[in-house]
Order: C-alpha cells, then structure tokens, then sequence
C-alpha cells in the first residue's frame, strides 16, 4: 500500500494574489507546508498538485527545489486532479494538505494514514473537517467513485455532503482520537487575506533559524495575544464566504 499527502495549490487567488508565491524570511510560504509535511512518518511519497496553467509552472519548480513530487491536472475540480495523481504515482491513500495551511502538521496527516488502517477492505472517507485545520483522506476507490458520480466541480468541504447524499458505496468515518493539539480553537492559520499574512510572517519572524513545530507555535501565540489579534476577526468574513459558496450551489 502506498501512502502519500497531495499539497493542494495554485497560483491564482482573488483576496491574495499568487500567496503561495509571497515570501517570508526568503521562503515561499508554500515551502513551509512542504517543510512541515515531510517529517510524516507515513507518508511514502509527497505530491504537489497544481494545475496546467502555464502560471503554475513556477509551483512545479518549487516542488523540485524542494525534492517532492509534483502533478498537473484541473484547474477547477481537486477531486479529478486527486485521481490523476494517484493514478500517476501509484498512490492507494492519501491526505490533502490545502496550501493555504502553512503550520498544517504532520502528525494530522499520519494519524489519518493509522485511521484508515481500520477500513482497508472499505472505499472510505477520513473526514476530519472542523479540526484547526480541515483534513480530508481517502483511498484511491474512493476518490474514482467520487470523480465518477460528480458532474459538477465539488469542493473539498462539500465531500462528505455529497457522499452522504449520493449513492456511492463510501464509508465515511470520522477522524478518531484527535489529540487537543489539533482541535479547533480560537486561533486562525489559514493564508487567505493580507492581514493573514502579518499574522504568518510575526510567526514566523519569532522562531528566526529555528525549525518550526505546532507545539511551539501554538505556545508563543498563546503568549502573545496581540498575535492572534492581527487575522482572527477575519474568520467571520471567511465563514460567510463559505456560507454563501453553500448557497450558491
């Protein structure tokens, strides 16, 4: 069985033009996930997966700068990109990291990776929506049955909506035994508006050299406050964004 964790990402972006792109401390904030992700201790192979655009050249080239796999697929539809890259690489399971995550940890994706060891005679779903930052995996089954059933572009965070209201023979199982660490809290890390970024970036700038874990994290933000201040009034305006994607479909 072949394990891996798709990085989700493009260049384009309305809110935050080309955010993978910007830089802190030298570094594309994209390769702080990257960093982040290859400490996973079940993770087999690591894919970047972006788009054809001729704009996402560039991510394919950090993917290399950074020794991981890298796959081009749809613009628009993640799951179909999903499949193209399990399909390209091997791949029997994965975990999505979304590119705006830069502290997504790795420990969330490994505990996915033991999840699924439970269900392995099962197509199945891992939702662990709702955590400090969403997490979805599923198998290679999976995935083909969803790409198959959809006949419009689905949203990760619709998934299980889907699944539930479909007729697809996917268990979907909730993420178990999640350790406090990665309950959802009052704390936004998602790199979606400019003051997302200052936020980033004071983090970041905190540590210097030093490499950078969620524990600590979540420790130095704890003790300053005024951080957490800088984007936290944002995840109202980001809840109605996504309120309104629901509505809208």
């Amino acid at each position: 069985m072949k394990n891996a964790i798709f990085i989700s990402v493009r260049t384009e972006s309305t809110r935050l033009p080309e955010k993978s792109l910007l830089k802190i401390r030298g570094k594309h904030t994209i390769e702080y996930l990257i960093e982040g992700v290859k400490k996973s201790k079940y993770a087999d192979v690591i894919v970047l997966c972006t788009t054809k655009k001729p704009g996402d050249e560039i991510l394919c080239d950090i993917a290399r700068d950074n020794n991981i796999e890298y796959f081009q697929g749809n613009e628009h539809n993640k799951p179909d990109r999903w499949l193209g890259a399990c399909e390209a690489f091997s791949v029997d399971f994965f975990v999505n990291a979304d590119g705006d995550d830069l502290f997504f940890d790795f420990g969330l994706a490994d505990l996915c990776f033991k999840e699924h060891l439970k269900y392995l005679d099962k197509d199945v779903l891992i939702d662990g929506q709702g955590l400090y930052n969403d997490v979805y995996a599923m198998n290679s089954g999976a995935i083909s049955k969803i790409v198959a059933g959809i006949t419009s572009d689905v949203e990760p965070h619709h998934l299980v909506e889907y699944l539930k209201n479909s007729n697809e023979d996917v268990l979907i199982r909730k993420l178990s035994n999640v350790p406090a660490i990665y309950l959802k809290n009052d704390i936004r890390m998602t790199l979606d508006y400019p003051d997302d970024l200052v936020f980033f970036e004071t983090v970041i700038n905190s540590f210097g050299e030093k490499s950078l874990n969620l524990e600590d994290i979540l420790q130095f933000i704890n003790s300053n406050p005024s951080v957490r201040n800088i984007n936290h009034y944002l995840e109202e305006d980001w809840q109605k964004n996504q309120s309104k994607e629901s509505n809208d479909r």
